[in-house]
């Protein structure tokens, strides 16, 4: 009988992918650290064997999806992987891999705080236009550098314990291959179930949103996953699943996003000339640097860091509780000009993109309403030219037509990363708004207030350093939208405009207030009217983005229905207002003093958000009827949107 030398391969194969589980341990244990400040105020050490259960659940899948071709050249029953050579390769397959995995996880360090949640695959379509982010991981190459540090040490932990097992007595080839066939027969039923979650039926594959079983806030999640699985788990899948919570004629009594106005009730029909409609989408503009919106915290030392849009909230209509609906740049377009909110993925990085959707623009546009969108970066940059014309806007201004301005200063005036400063860029906003033909609506997206965290060379001494590293950014923003008011008001159609300010999203905090589920949502949503036709004031009451385009079209009398998610803040009493966001598998809705979080199929918690500012106690078990009325409105949104974007219903169709 043929004998031959083996190697222990399967004991081999078991003790290095030992190695990477511990891999992935210290990348979370980096994520937790470099993300204290999110984390710290409501982590205990109670929390901490939940969190390592949840843990060890998806690295077993995340490692074993991406260690499936070193599994096999390991267990395959074949004569050749039983020479150095391909034990050799083998090693260099694991350790290529797992630090490429050791890579994305501590990319997501920095990256997470940004987003809230970990990185999915729709990743490669948000930035798949941006020529830049060489030069972006460049920069936090530098100012992360002890992460780097510590890639080099755990890839070279995995290459220096990495065993490649010995060879044993000979054996018979029979027993040789009925051994090594055993082996991958007992390994494929177990690699299996370590992918899905678990082995029985009941256990359909685990997702994102399981991971919000073994913490108490979505934001945790975080921890329990890893950026591995949550982009393999996310390739090619259906965003937007239509669930069975409700019939159709319940989901509608409690719920419709079709608004049907009436010109003769709406409070300002009879205009003696139609109005314009500029918004400002300030990038990064969180409710948390903006001291008009603060006064009420810390004893009213709050210090904010944007004196004009203090001032300017004098003269506007603002919420004291006011949402983005989104955490990212992409999440901010469709909210604020669409009132479709994010819920799973990002709405335009999703096959519902090609679904027809209007906006505030599309739907004035049989008004006689001129439109244009502004953005300094690239054209084409994040897909908002895309996205603005899919939504009805009849032209679009980037840096290619700001260049082409021999008024300003082209690229002298880029910031070497992202778009056009917005001193210069706002300034030209406001110029080729004076040649428009009035009534027009008009909307700019930011860039300056963003990741690097610069400012130009003439501003480094007047904005020096302070606070946290965003904060000179939002004073740069906050000069640049004063010197854009300036302008404006010396043109002829500002008094005939209405103006918005809102944020595509918030951004780096440094007070526990907005470091909680909710507070990462805490964008502005002011209306300034020079006209004074909408009462100024600060109404006690809920706003979103997806509010904005209801309340605009509400303030015009507009007369024809129209597809919007968010509510009429003009003709909506403070206490049925309500704001909804999707965070990590985890719904946020808030109304009256509450915010519930739905994972989809059960409430997680309740807060009174309004006093439990730190969201400390959950009190669904203690108020059961308000968990479950909330539950059921909750559910006839999330129904209403999953429905329309998988139909096509998003307009009203003539």
């Amino acid at each position: 009988m043929r004998r031959l030398k083996i190697i222990a391969s399967p004991l081999g194969m078991v003790t290095n992918l030992v190695l990477a589980y511990l891999a992935y341990m210290v990348c979370r244990l980096a994520f937790v650290a470099e993300n204290w400040s999110l984390f710290g105020e409501n982590l205990s050490w109670g929390d901490v064997p939940d969190i390592i259960r949840g843990s060890l659940l998806f690295d077993t899948s995340a490692i074993l999806y991406t260690n499936a071709l070193y599994a096999l050249m390991m267990l395959f029953p074949l004569h050749l992987k039983e020479r150095q050579g391909w034990q050799k390769a083998a090693k260099w397959v694991f350790v290529v891999v797992n630090a490429l995995m050791v890579a994305v996880n501590l990319a997501d360090c920095v990256y997470f705080q940004y987003t809230g949640r970990r990185t999915t695959a729709t990743v490669f379509s948000e930035f798949g236009n941006e020529g830049n982010l060489g030069s972006i991981i460049g920069v936090e190459f530098l100012r992360h550098w002890y992460l780097v540090v510590l890639f080099v040490v755990v890839v070279l932990a995995l290459w220096r314990f990495y065993v490649i097992p010995k060879q044993r007595e000979t054996k018979p080839l029979f027993f040789y291959y009925t051994f090594q066939t055993l082996c991958l027969a007992a390994f494929v039923p177990c690699c299996i179930a370590g992918m899905r979650g678990g082995w029985t039926r009941a256990v359909r594959p685990i997702t994102i949103s399981n991971a919000n079983q073994y913490v108490d806030h979505p934001i945790e999640a975080g921890i329990v996953l890893n950026t591995p699985f949550s982009v393999i788990r996310t390739i090619g899948k259906t965003a937007f699943v239509t669930p069975n919570y409700l019939s159709e004629e319940e989901m509608n009594s409690l719920f419709s996003p079709i608004h049907t106005p009436h010109a003769n009730l709406t409070p300002h029909s009879s205009l003696p000339t139609p109005q314009n409609v500029v918004i400002l989408i300030v990038e990064s503009f969180g409710r948390e640097y903006i001291g008009g919106y603060n006064k009420w915290l810390d004893g009213g030392r709050y210090k904010g860091y944007t004196p004009f849009v203090d001032s300017l909230m004098q003269h506007s209509t603002t919420f004291l509780y006011s949402y983005c609906n989104g955490r990212k740049s992409i999440d901010g377009m469709p909210s604020i000009l669409s009132g479709i909110p994010m819920f799973v993925e990002p709405f335009f990085l999703t096959s519902a993109s090609m679904n027809d959707v209007s906006s505030i623009a599309g739907e004035l546009k049989d008004k006689g309403y001129y439109s244009a969108f502004f953005h300094g970066a690239e054209n084409g940059s994040m897909g908002f030219q895309a996205y603005a014309r899919t939504c009805g806007f009849d032209d679009y201004f980037g840096r290619t037509e700001y260049n082409a301005d021999k008024r300003f200063g082209g690229d002298n005036d880029y910031d070497g990363m992202w778009a056009i400063w917005d001193e210069p860029f706002l300034q030209f906003f406001a110029a080729k708004m004076s040649e428009f033909k009035q009534p027009f609506v008009s909307a700019v997206f930011t860039a300056s207030s963003h990741h690097p965290y610069k400012v130009p060379e003439k501003y480094k001494d007047i904005y020096p350093e302070e606070g946290i590293v965003i904060h000179k950014c939002i004073r740069y923003t906050d000069n640049a939208i004063r010197q854009f008011f300036e302008k404006a008001r010396r043109e002829p159609w500002f008094e005939n405009t209405l103006f918005i300010i809102t944020s595509d999203h918030t951004n780096l905090s440094d007070h526990a207030y907005y470091q909680t589920d909710l507070g990462g949502f805490c964008s502005p949503i002011i209306f300034y009217d020079p006209s004074g036709r909408m009462k100024p004031g600060m109404r006690n009451a809920i706003a979103q983005q997806i509010d904005i385009m209801p309340t605009v079209l509400s303030y015009l009398g507009y007369d024809k229905p129209y597809i919007a998610f968010g509510c009429d803040l003009l003709t909506t009493a403070d206490e049925d207002t309500w704001a909804v966001n999707y965070q990590g598998g985890i719904y946020q809705y808030v109304k009256g003093d509450y915010l519930l979080q739905f994972d989809g199929e059960r409430t997680k918690a309740l807060y009174h958000f309004r006093t439990d500012l730190l969201l400390k106690q959950n009190i669904a078990a203690k108020e059961p009827k308000v968990a479950s009325e909330m539950e059921r409105q909750l559910k006839a949104i999330i129904q209403s949107y999953m429905m329309r974007m998988n139909e096509n219903k998003l307009i009203i169709k003539e």
